[in-house]
């Protein structure tokens, strides 16, 4: 049976992304430490009104890109624009656009969460009623009421990454980076924290990161997938389940297959 061919090239044949549109744009991105190639010629788009998962195993390369489309990182070689700001020549353009909540989100620890949130928003230069709007406006989404006056080493980890996100989208950021941002919550906290994110969808380009395929699925109507720091596709959900049914396999397979493909190649 005849394999299908999911590639970057699906981003840019697709409405979605046209260049008016488009919101992050990864041009053949490599990042190198030292001798390890941690991502490899990487290229994909995200348009605004998209939530895109980004799926790969641990250690697949999905941080590292995160990291460059944020400032975090500058690329090895490659090019990274946020809303056409170049992430190495406009990095402050870039991070007033963005909210990116990473895997393991540092925040001042003994600080109690309330002044740790106006802190975040006065570091934007953010003030007055607008910072007090905003900040009220992320308690409510992020349902941070009870631990408003607890310090941040106080909450578990389930309120530190509600705390981490709320963070993220105190500026209420037209591109949104999400790396594993449901670890640490409950299945309860899963279910309501994918609602949410559906809720932000209008307006604004959203990347998923996770290994988990459910989780992406869940919210998400086109994938990458990642391994070894190269983008092996880039396709819809409903191409992979097309694939999956001429392979009579179930979606996981398809995804693993593609992951082995690579492996094999």
């Amino acid at each position: 049976m005849p394999e299908v061919q999911l590639s970057a090239a699906t981003a840019s044949q697709s409405p979605l992304a046209s260049p008016a549109q488009t919101m992050i744009d990864v041009q053949e991105v490599t990042r190198r430490y030292g001798q390890t190639l941690a991502a490899d010629r990487v290229s994909f788009q995200v348009a605004t009104g998209e939530i895109v998962g980004f799926l790969g195993p641990n250690g697949a390369g999905k941080s590292t890109v995160l990291k460059m489309i944020s400032t975090w990182l500058p690329p090895t070689t490659g090019t990274v624009a946020v809303a056409g700001h170049d992430v190495q020549r406009q990095s402050l353009a870039v991070r007033r656009t963005l909210g990116y909540l990473p895997e393991h989100n540092a925040m001042y620890e003994t600080m109690r969460v309330d002044r740790f949130l106006r802190f975040m928003g006065e570091i934007r230069s953010m003030s007055g009623g607008y910072l007090a709007s905003r900040i009220e406006w992320v308690v409510d989404k992020c349902t941070l009421a009870d631990v408003m006056r607890k310090r941040v080493n106080q909450c578990s980890k389930g309120y530190r990454q509600r705390i981490g996100l709320a963070a993220a989208l105190l500026h209420d950021p037209k591109v949104i980076l999400l790396d594993e941002p449901t670890h640490g919550l409950d299945p309860l906290q899963v279910v309501a924290f994918r609602d949410f994110i559906q809720e932000l969808r209008p307006g604004r380009a959203i990347l998923f990161s996770s290994h988990i395929l459910a989780e992406v699925m869940a919210i998400c109507e086109r994938l990458l997938i990642i391994n070894h720091g190269k983008l092996l596709a880039d396709a819809t959900v409903a191409e992979l389940r097309a694939e999956a049914e001429r392979d009579d396999c179930t979606l996981e397979q398809a995804v693993l297959k593609i992951v082995t493909r690579e492996q094999r190649a």
